[in-house]
């Protein structure tokens, strides 16, 4: 079953998908990002949020690491084969601070920048306004 939701505020110009397994996580950063007045989506699996990726033609993706069945790694993977989607900034926010470097490494050589979790309502706002300015 895929599990996923979208919130939109009207003066929102840039959509930021956030994919997070944790359901409060997911939320926290929506509300964040809500009102800073981005438009979000989120999804609480890498399935759903590689179908939103696909319809909602975000801006850029705040991602987990650490999800059921297909991980952050995987789901940067896939979204890096669809022209569409290719040049999108991600983010891996994740709570693993010991990830090994082969994975750093693979992140990085994909494009995705590496936050770690809890990320504060300034650095989550900070990471959102950098990622839908580049």
């Amino acid at each position: 079953m895929i599990a996923a939701e979208s919130h939109f505020t009207e003066s929102a110009t840039r959509t930021i998908l956030i994919v997070d397994d944790d359901r409060s996580v997911a939320d926290t950063f929506a509300r964040m990002l809500k009102l800073e007045g981005f438009s979000v989506a989120t999804a609480l699996n890498a399935e759903a949020g590689l179908e939103l990726a696909d319809t909602v033609r975000p801006h850029a993706i705040i991602l987990d690491m650490r999800m059921p069945i297909t991980n952050g790694l995987q789901f940067l993977r896939t979204i890096r084969t669809k022209p569409h989607l290719v040049d999108v900034p991600v983010a891996i926010v994740t709570g693993d601070y010991f990830l090994p470097d082969p994975i750093q490494n693979e992140l990085k050589a994909l494009g995705a920048s590496l936050r770690f979790k809890p990320l504060w309502l300034e650095d989550l706002i900070a990471l959102a306004k950098t990622m839908v300015a580049a």
